[in-house]
């Protein structure tokens, strides 16, 4: 059994929470980011079979003095022997039309999912050199294509792909593996979070961003859904992160999920025009270039 500990944040559900209970069966010793001690406690009570192997702890990777407690907290309990690993998995997800998002909202979803993890890094790094650990994020096949009305998440995802790649560099005169987990269609509690947040974003949009996008906007989330809906399970997720974990020469990248693999062979082959009309037809946004312009007003009802 593996004695080493690891902290992966964002546990309260989804990836992270399948990622902490995976990571205790195999008898690492599991700190497990949350942001409320009621998912702490019952995450603790999902891992009945390995009593004592997770331990909750409190972070919002938005908050320097939480991340510092939460290092204070992990440094107290692991000593010397440092981490073998942290795993990089808080984040949001946000869909929203370019011309139509509140620049705080743009703001907001990178300071969780670029520079909140950033910050966690810098934070953990010196218990990563005294255990000789890894850092494991959690990006997305969104860091190779773009969606439409997804620029907020993946824009932010491509944005911690780079950095990603950049500190793989930066941490080899340490012998730190960087490695880079992008999920494809995984099938999470997000999804109910996604539909509740698409409703959100409706009914924040300007009246005239609502007659112009509404209807594509719709058929985007809902097609998207239910593609979601039909993903693969989290586990395949939390199986690769221990296989980046354990591996004696990790990958640099894992690709996992559903579609994940055709999904960058079209990102990386496939001519732009032709892969945007993939993505437009797959998504059932109109078709014809100009089609808003031809019509003499906004797309409303467009799509239906």
């Amino acid at each position: 059994m593996n004695t080493s500990s690891v902290l992966v944040t964002g546990t309260s559900s989804g990836i992270g929470r399948a990622t902490a209970l995976a990571l205790a069966a195999e008898g690492f010793q599991v700190f497990a980011g949350v942001r409320r001690r009621t998912d702490g406690e019952a995450l603790v009570n999902s891992a009945r079979q390995c009593p004592g192997r997770i331990v909750p702890v409190s972070i919002d990777v938005t908050d320097a003095a939480s991340i510092a407690r939460a290092v204070t907290a992990v440094s107290d309990a692991v000593g010397g022997g440092g981490l073998a690993g942290l795993v990089n998995n808080a984040g949001i997800g946000m869909t929203w039309p370019v011309e139509a998002i509140p620049l705080a909202e743009l703001r907001r979803i990178f300071e969780v999912n670029v520079f909140g993890q950033v910050a966690v890094i810098q934070a953990f790094l010196p218990l990563l050199r005294s255990g000789a650990g890894r850092v494991i994020n959690i990006g997305s096949i969104g860091d190779r294509l773009s969606l439409p009305f997804g620029a907020p998440l993946v824009s932010s995802k491509w944005a911690f792909a780079s950095i990603t790649e950049s500190l793989r560099m930066e941490l080899r005169p340490w012998g730190i593996h960087v490695v880079l987990i992008e999920p494809a269609s995984i099938h999470t509690d997000a999804v109910d979070k996604v539909e509740a947040d698409a409703k959100r974003v409706l009914g924040e949009m300007k009246q005239e961003d609502r007659r112009r996008y509404a209807a594509a906007y719709q058929s985007m989330t809902e097609r998207a859904l239910a593609r979601e809906s039909g993903g693969s399970h989290p586990d395949v997720v939390a199986r690769t992160v221990l296989r980046a974990l354990t591996a004696g020469r990790p990958r640099t990248r894992y690709i996992v999920g559903k579609h994940g693999r055709l999904l960058a062979f079209l990102a990386r082959w496939v001519p732009d025009r032709l892969f945007d009309r993939i993505r437009i037809r797959l998504f059932g946004l109109p078709e014809r270039f100009g089609s808003a312009v031809a019509a003499g007003s906004p797309m409303v009802g467009a799509l239906r």
